[in-house]
């Protein structure tokens, strides 16, 4: 079972002054490149334009998004485009995922977290597991998010769990509930799943 921390009330600039102490830890420790792998959706923006303006090195950064939609990089759906184009111009290299990536180890893994649970895009219906032989996956979510309703690419268990750390971003009492519960091991839902495999440290802000 994950040993969490739990930060609660954290604005984006408090996310994102953890996120520079962190990763520079991490740059520190090392003479060549870490990657990490962050999120899509509306929350990691303001934070992911915040720490643009610190003194990070991200030119040793490899961006991985957790996963995306199967779109095009300029539709206005994908996950990839919008992190392209705001971390490129600093330095950063993001990688397209694709079924045939081999995914290293992530100095950190941010994730959210929907109300069913989910994680990446790993809906409900498509039962993760925590052996999934291959780390990443295409599939569909059913329902389809009527707000993106695209098949996905995503990142498997595995592939999230081979990181040194993981971090969540919880916003609202519904998802926090969930949360608090699938740590708990109170349901089966892949964030459940996931948590009761970690062995590494887990920080959830909320």
């Amino acid at each position: 079972m994950a040993d969490i921390d739990i930060i609660e009330n954290a604005s984006d600039a408090q996310i994102a002054a953890f996120l520079e102490d962190y990763l520079q830890g991490c740059l520190g420790q090392t003479e060549g490149r870490i990657a990490i792998s962050v999120p899509g959706g509306s929350t990691p923006f303001p934070i992911f334009a915040a720490l643009t303006n610190t003194g990070l090195d991200w030119s040793l950064i490899d961006v991985w998004p957790g996963d995306d939609r199967i779109v095009p990089e300029d539709h206005p759906a994908s996950n990839t485009g919008k992190i392209r184009a705001l971390l490129e111009p600093v330095g950063a290299s993001v990688v397209t995922l694709s079924e045939t990536a081999q995914p290293p180890r992530f100095a950190l893994v941010w994730l959210g977290m929907g109300a069913d649970g989910h994680i990446a895009s790993l809906f409900p219906n498509t039962d993760p597991q925590v052996d999934e032989p291959a780390p990443i996956k295409r599939l569909t979510p059913d329902p389809l998010p009527p707000e993106a309703p695209f098949d996905r690419i995503t990142l498997t268990i595995p592939a999230l769990l081979n990181s040194d750390a993981l971090m969540f971003v919880i916003r609202g009492d519904e998802k926090r509930s969930v949360f608090d519960a699938g740590a708990a091991g109170g349901h089966d839902l892949p964030v459940a799943r996931l948590l009761g495999a970690a062995n590494q440290k887990v920080v959830c802000f909320t």
